[in-house]
This record gives C-alpha cells, sequence and structure tokens, in this order.
C-alpha cells in the first residue's frame, strides 16, 4: 500500500520548522519521514535545518528533474526531493514542510494528501515576526493581514483540514499532531 503525503502548512513565524524538529523522532518510531526541503537561503540564515543552495544550484537540480514539488515564494526557491516519491510508493507515510500558495499544484500530484495547517494567535505570531527581525513593522501587519485572510479561504476551499493551534507550549502541539495523524490512520 502506498503511503500518504501529509503537507504542513502555516503562516511564516508560526513554527512549523520548530514542530518538524520536535516531531523528528515520535514520527519517525511510528515509521513516518520528514523531509528536508531544498531552499535558496544561505546555510548560516536562521531557520529550518534546509539544504542550502544557490539559485544556480537550484536551477540546475531543478533542470535535472530532482524535485517532486518546487516553488518559488519570498524571494527563495524551495524543493522537496523527488526521494519522497520512492518513500511513498514503498509504503511510507512522508511529511513536508510545504507552501499554501502551491496547495493546489500539490493536491494534484498527490490527491491523497493529509493537510496539516499550524495557526498562532495573531498577537502572538506579531511578537514572533518582529522578534525574528526579518521583516519591518509595516511588513509584519501585511503578512498578518494576508495570513488570515489565507486560512479563512483555505478552510473555505480544502476538505479535511487538520487545523493546529501553536500558540502555547510546543510539546503540546507536538502530542496534537501525533492524535490527530493517527486518527487519520497516518503513520501507522
Amino acid at each position: 500500500m502506498a503511503g500518504r503525503l501529509i503537507y504542513l502548512i502555516g503562516p511564516s513565524g508560526s513554527g512549523k520548522d520548530s514542530l518538524l524538529d520536535a516531531a523528528r523522532e515520535p514520527m519517525a518510531a511510528r515509521g513516518c519521514r520528514i523531509v528536508r526541503r531544498v531552499i535558496t537561503r544561505s546555510a548560516e540564515a536562521k531557520g529550518e535545518a534546509a539544504q542550502a543552495v544557490s539559485v544556480e544550484q537550484f536551477n540546475q537540480l531543478q533542470a535535472e528533474g530532482a524535485f517532486a514539488l518546487d516553488w518559488f515564494a519570498n524571494g527563495l526557491h524551495y524543493g522537496i526531493p523527488k526521494e519522497i516519491d520512492q518513500w511513498l510508493a514503498d509504503g511510507h507515510d512522508v511529511l513536508i514542510n510545504g507552501s499554501r500558495g502551491h496547495l493546489s499544484q500539490a493536491r494534484e500530484r498527490y490527491p491523497d494528501l493529509l493537510v496539516v495547517l499550524l495557526s498562532v494567535d495573531q498577537a502572538v505570531l506579531r511578537q514572533r515576526l518582529l522578534a525574528r527581525g526579518r521583516e519591518s513593522a509595516d511588513e509584519v501587519e501585511e503578512r498578518l493581514t494576508r495570513n488570515a485572510q489565507f486560512a479563512d479561504d483555505l478552510l473555505a476551499d480544502v476538505p479535511s483540514v487538520i487545523v493546529l493551534d501553536n500558540s502555547g507550549a510546543l510539546e503540546h502541539t507536538v502530542t496534537r499532531l501525533l492524535q490527530r495523524i493517527d486518527r487519520e490512520h497516518a503513520c501507522v
């Protein structure tokens, strides 16, 4: 039986990378793979434990067909290594840090994918984004407005989205993620 793609999305600052890091071991114990993305971000940049490449390297990998999924967002190129297709074919469920804007393309390629939306209280998200220091206060407010609209649209358009609130302690979010994945009979 083929595995299922678990597509984690959420606004920047919602804690997706922290959740993936914290869930890596318990997910692996369930036979679920968590994938490292390829990103055109400096290896020294703060953020997820991704494979950092130059734009030229990314374009070369893309031309070679190295990605199962790829997209451009926030000035960066993102790629999900093609090896996930083999893992899925081998019956492993695979959790990836996806893109909200690329969800429809991902659903076309993986119709059975399970969408997990990581949400955060707006005040908590504002605080996280400002503390991160990558954007001005005005840019943070614009991002918060877009995030709220996207979440409303997503919940109206996509059936069976698992929504996890990550406004509090990360360990609680990990527990809720594992419980919800169990209910979906994924990673078993």
